[in-house]
């Protein structure tokens, strides 16, 4: 009875529940524990599938292997037992399966031609060689023949044929004279891949020479030469004129007739070629034509991949190096001259010998334990699997009923010793095969310990440390920590425990101080080491070293007082602008301070103090400042100009290394304004010459400095000095020093993987610049493969800053990396960046979209999600399109323009607001994706409810007369409702003054208004709005016109024939008649007045009337108005002249006439302080002058 198969979704579940294997254990390094376990073989070195060897050497067949015990070896040949101890010409190497066939006794290598396999065997399984196909190397001789001389017309292709002898391998062709002249070739005459000498077109200075096909065969390293071919060439101008080779028309000039292009090879029109994937695929077209035809290449439906693919031979040939399945399609060559052009179509079909996915493993589990092996591998056709174990089919090995396979993979369920055993993976197609060898070792192993007893560790108060117990056993040990061999297992708190077994302490305090023990356990037993912990205190500097100021030949000492843990060895060095200082004989260096003699300006810079033990180390840093001789005084140096400084010069380069120089240069002056800083600069004369970068900069004490440099740079260095005015100019270039190269030591920046159409991914990254290159040929390795796949990585060597991937599918992520390399090795492995292949629209649209009203304006969306397949991008947004399809106000015009609202990220709702109410709408819905909006939704219909109307238009506010006030506006631009009428306020204002507000209510039709004014002098504020049933709409305000000028003149007329207006002006003009009269008697005023009997003593300004000789100028009724004048409201105000003593002279100081009267310079205080001449106290005052008219 045939055995049923099981269903589908058994092997399905079969390979879901993989994931819950256990992984296998790994063997430590450890060679007591390597040389210790039993292992099966594996096999270590082989020869090469295809293994051709020189017939004039010894055969050597390479196999080894190791295991423990050692394996044994054995071979077959042509799938038969090789039995070596029959042929005395054959051996085998000591503690090896290579074989050695040695012919110095005779024998031909030829007899030894087939295809060999290697065993390695040892009590625990046997793993397998590839098989090794042995040939020997073949240079046939060329046969003899007599050549007739070829005869052509002058302008006719030719094809000079060579059929090389088969060689093994293929010989290399070229062509030569007979007396080894080698033939120039051009675009007109060259040679084919397949060795034959092609002539677009035949010219008379061809039989000039004769020509010779020469093989020259690798292992042989002989050349052999063919009998030349001699041409004839008819023509109708039989002289060979050299003057007309460079003719513009030289066929035309020689009588050639000129003929359109015509294909030499291939024949025909279309061709088909086959490539492996991996492989270079040669394109070849050689066409003949007069003139010679150019040949152009080109893809149908897409581009030549420009990174990998070159043209060869006169753009002859197209090659494209490592092919990829994208590669396929169809090619075409066009030959064109000026007659005319053709073409042909070569149809390129890509396959693949199986390449790995998965490569199998070897599994190390312990007794009872889960595992797996798998192999999956991918090629063109898809390759078939088959298991061996032990080199035999696994189908004829014994039934195991702790072993399944399912397909690619073998799945081991509660494992036991006896599963030990090496499991061959053989997957082959038409193409070619894969061989893998993985064992199963199955170890009970009781836990080991694999780090030195008792190890002793300092560390620092408060660090944080760890503490390593690196165990091995089978199955895998448990590990637990205990302090002082006592209390419970550490971990948690300020204890964490890692998977490798370490004790990491978070903060060490010194209660942690002890003696820790790592117990490592497993159902064979345990095993136990122990870490002293001693816990030390930091090293501290307490009192630090601090800036200085010293004037040149001083003394100057700097502390630095260190505490530390006496059990720790305590140095103390010192550092100068952070590099070690020497000390010389100025210098002296105690354990607490240095002191430097003598101060000179070269010991100007930072001083650092650097305390340490061999567990720690602390730093502090003072800055010694040295001054100048004081021989020229601070003013006068301030006096001198200042300038930028002069350039550096005389720059020299020592100590020259690998990676560094020193730099020396001669600061110029620096124009009485000290130099700050130095810049050093390069330049490099490979990526941006003629461009210089800053370097570093330094302190403007230092002219010279060590530089770090790049590998394979050739530097040139210059200096710019700085000072507070400016820099200097440019001191001129170094000599230029090129550094060694190095692989890079970095990889490119900002790599990045967008798709810029639906099929591709563009991979970008920003290009290293010189300094970073390290090296000749800076290229990129650009690897990708899919994401969560198990597929091998793709890679291709890019030399400039993007590659494009093609044929993607839709949006699926890509594991990206970029790996700098240069001609002097790789740089370091990469990270990897998470790219995506190009977008497409959305295939889906939003449904089941609902629609409530919120109010007049806005309206609630509610819509299921898409699913995440058919986004087929990244979901950038939900779009609502909308329109305002009609008003529900008949005959009003509205705009149907579309508007949008966007809902960004993934969610099912959202909110659209700033609609116009009272509307009839449309909506639909989209989603987005960076590619563009997908289909749109079901067109939805939703009507807004009667909102509030907007402001009146055009209103306006005349005033014919003082008496009214007419009001005019015009209908809301938007009704947003049945307009049911219009309300009207308005106030009268005079300044801050308001009046009562009154309040109109209007019929809709109504758009007039006019007012009868209650106050003509006031002006009125009109808010106007209109109403709906929903309320009032935005109210819009305008205020009346300012009287008009004739108003207020009228007015004014009235108000002067008023009694009342003319008594208060004469009031007012007779009472600013007596202050100007009192003003002028106070400017002029002179006559007798006593005098202070001592007139040395000044006058004090607030000090007018004393008891001890006092004047005074005025009598009691014009007190008041002494330096002051009494306002209308009875204030006393300051005059703008404030005509005080002390104002008229300078400090208050006068001098006196013999008659006693004063004279005296004053000044009178105006706007624009203008100086008055001196006055005489003798003028006539105007008080006499009225007293006399009196």
């Amino acid at each position: 009875m045939a055995r049923q198969q099981p269903p589908p979704w058994v092997h399905a579940a079969v390979l879901l529940c993989l994931l819950c294997l256990s992984g296998a254990i790994e063997i430590p390094m450890d060679p007591s524990i390597q040389n210790e376990l039993s292992q099966p073989p594996t096999i270590t070195k082989q020869s090469v599938k295809d293994h051709i060897v020189d017939p004039r050497d010894n055969i050597l067949i390479e196999c080894e292997a190791k295991g423990n015990p050692a394996p044994s070896f054995h071979w077959t040949r042509n799938s038969r037992y090789f039995n070596i101890a029959k042929d005395p010409r054959v051996s085998m190497r000591r503690r090896s399966g290579t074989l050695v066939i040695d012919f110095r006794s005779g024998g031909r290598p030829e007899e030894y031609e087939g295809e060999y396999q290697c065993f390695a065997r040892n009590k625990y399984g046997t793993a397998l060689s590839n098989r090794i196909r042995l040939q020997v190397s073949k240079s046939p001789l060329w046969p003899k023949e007599n050549l007739d001389p070829v005869v052509v017309q002058e302008g006719a292709p030719l094809t000079l044929q060579c059929n090389p002898p088969p060689g093994l391998p293929s010989p290399v062709i070229f062509w030569m004279s007979s007396s080894m002249e080698p033939i120039t070739q051009d675009k007109r005459v060259s040679q084919g891949h397949n060795g034959d000498l092609y002539f677009s077109n035949v010219m008379l200075q061809d039989m000039q020479t004769d020509y010779s096909c020469n093989a020259r065969f690798h292992f042989t390293h002989t050349i052999q030469q063919k009998n030349a071919f001699t041409l004839k060439v008819l023509t109708n101008n039989p002289y060979n004129d050299s003057s007309l080779r460079n003719h513009p028309d030289m066929y035309s000039a020689r009588g050639v007739a000129e003929r359109t292009p015509s294909f030499m090879y291939p024949q025909g029109t279309a061709s088909s070629q086959m490539v492996l994937r991996g492989m270079d695929l040669l394109l070849e077209c050689i066409a003949s034509g007069v003139p010679t035809p150019d040949i152009a290449w080109y893809k149908k439906g897409g581009d030549l991949p420009s990174d990998k693919a070159k043209f060869e031979n006169f753009n002859k040939a197209l090659r494209i190096t490592n092919v990829s399945e994208e590669d396929s399609g169809e090619y075409f060559c066009l030959a064109s001259n000026k007659m005319g052009s053709t073409r042909h179509t070569i149809s390129v079909r890509v396959k693949a010998a199986p390449y790995w996915l998965d490569e199998p493993k070897n599994l190390i589990l312990a007794p009872g334990e889960d595992g797996r092996l798998v192999c999956r591998a991918n090629g063109n056709p898809k390759p078939t699997v088959q298991w061996m174990i032990n080199g035999e089919p696994l189908q004829s090995a014994p039934p195991n009923p702790n072993r399944e396979v399912a397909g690619d993979t073998i799945i081991f369920r509660d494992t036991q010793i006896s599963s030990r055993a090496v499991y061959q993976c053989n997957t082959s197609n038409e193409h070619g095969y894969l061989l893998a060898n993985a064992f199963v070792s199955v170890l009970d192993v009781p836990p080991r310990m694999l780090s030195p007893r008792n190890q002793l560790i300092r560390v620092i108060l408060y660090n944080r440390t760890r503490l390593d117990c690196p165990f091995f056993g089978s199955p895998i040990p448990t590990l637990r920590w205990f302090k002082n061999g006592q209390g419970s297992n550490l971990d948690g708190g300020n204890y964490h425990v890692y998977e490798n077994g370490s004790l990491e302490i978070k903060m060490i305090r010194k209660e942690d101080q002890g003696i820790y023990t790592c117990v490592a356990t497993n159902i064979l037993g345990k095993a136990e080491n122990q870490v002293r912990l001693e816990v030390k205190d930091p090293t501290r500097i307490f009192r630090m070293p601090e800036d200085q100021v010293a004037k040149r030949g001083t003394t100057v000492q700097l502390e630095c007082r260190v505490k530390h843990d006496p059990s720790l060895k305590l140095t103390v060095s010192w550092l100068k602008d952070d590099e070690p200082l020497y000390i010389g004989n100025r210098m002296k260096k105690e354990d607490d301070s240095l002191t430097i003699y003598g101060v000179a300006e070269r010991d100007q810079g930072s001083y650092t103090c650097v305390a340490s033990t061999e567990l720690d180390q602390d730093l502090a840093k003072a800055y010694l400042t040295v001054l100048a001789d004081q021989a020229t005084p601070t003013n006068h140096l301030a006096a001198l100009p200042k300038g930028r400084p002069d350039r550096p010069r005389d720059l020299e380069l020592t100590d020259l290394a690998e990676r560094s120089v020193r730099l020396t240069w001669i600061p110029g002056d620096d124009n009485n304004s000290p130099i700050t800083d130095f810049v050093v600069q390069f330049e490099e004369d490979q990526f941006q010459p003629g461009v210089w970068h800053d370097h570093s900069k330094f302190p403007g004490s230092v002219n010279s400095a060590v530089l770090q440099l790049s590998p394979y740079v050739n530097y040139q260095f210059r200096v710019i000095a700085i000072n507070e005015v400016g820099s200097s100019h440019p001191s001129l270039p170094s000599e230029r020093y090129r550094t060694s190269g190095a692989p890079p030591e970095s990889n490119p920046a900002d790599v990045k993987g967008e798709g810029t159409r639906k099929n591709n991914m563009e991979i970008t990254w920003t290009p290293m610049n010189a300094t970073s290159a390290f090296g000749p040929n800076l290229r990129y390795i650009v690897k990708w493969r899919r994401r969560e796949t198990r597929e091998s990585w793709n890679n291709v060597t890019v030399w400039g800053s993007r590659y494009v991937v093609g044929q993607t599918p839709v949006y699926v992520p890509y594991e990206i990396r970029v790996q700098a390399e240069n001609d002097f090795g790789k740089g370091p492995e990469p990270d990897t960046v998470i790219g995506y292949s190009g977008e497409d629209y959305p295939r889906a649209a939003p449904t089941d979209v609902k629609i409530r009203v919120l109010n007049s304006t806005a309206i609630s969306l509610q819509w299921n999600r898409v699913y995440p397949d058919t986004v087929q991008g990244q979901l950038r947004e939900y779009r609502a399109y909308y329109w305002r399809e009609s008003s529900l106000l008949k005959n009003l015009w509205v705009s149907q323009k579309r508007q949008q609202a966007s809902f960004p990220g993934d969610r099912p709702r959202g909110v659209v607001s700033r609609l116009f109410p009272y509307s009839n709408y449309k909506l639909e819905m989209v989603v987005v994706n960076g590619r563009g909006d997908g289909p749109r939704s079901e067109t939805k219909e939703f009507t807004t409810p009667e909102g509030v109307p907007s402001a009146p238009r055009r209103f306006r506010v005349r005033q014919p007369n003082l008496e009214t006030i007419n009001l005019e506006w015009d209908h809301p631009e938007h009704p947003n409702g049945i307009l049911i009428g219009y309300t009207l306020k308005y106030l009268a204002f005079n300044g801050t003054k308001l009046g009562k507000q009154i309040v109109e209510n209007f019929s809709p039709n109504q758009t007039k208004f006019t007012m009868q004014r209650a106050d003509p002098v006031s002006r009125y504020r009109f808010t106007l709005s209109a109403r709906t049933q929903v309320g009032s709409g935005e109210a819009v305000t305008e205020e009346s016109p300012a009287p008009p000028n004739e108003a207020y003149t009228n007015n004014q007329a009235d108000i002067a024939t008023q009694g009342w207006f003319i008594g208060l002006m004469c009031a007012i003009a007779l009472l600013v008649l007596i202050l100007l009269i009192v003003c002028f008697i106070k400017r002029s005023r002179g006559g007798k007045y006593p005098v202070r009997e001592k007139k040395d003593v000044p006058l004090g300004p607030e000090d007018p009337k004393e008891e001890d000789g006092s004047f005074d100028y005025s009598d009691e009724d014009n007190k008041p108005l002494q330096g002051s004048q009494t306002s209308l409201d009875g204030t006393i105000k300051q005059q703008e002249s404030d005509d005080s003593l002390v104002d008229y002279g300078e400090g208050g100081e006068g001098q006196f006439n013999e008659d006693g009267s004063f004279i005296g310079q004053y000044t009178v205080k105006k706007d624009k302080e203008e100086t008055e001449g001196n006055e005489s106290s003798e003028a006539t005052s105007p008080v006499n002058a009225i007293y006399s008219l009196a």
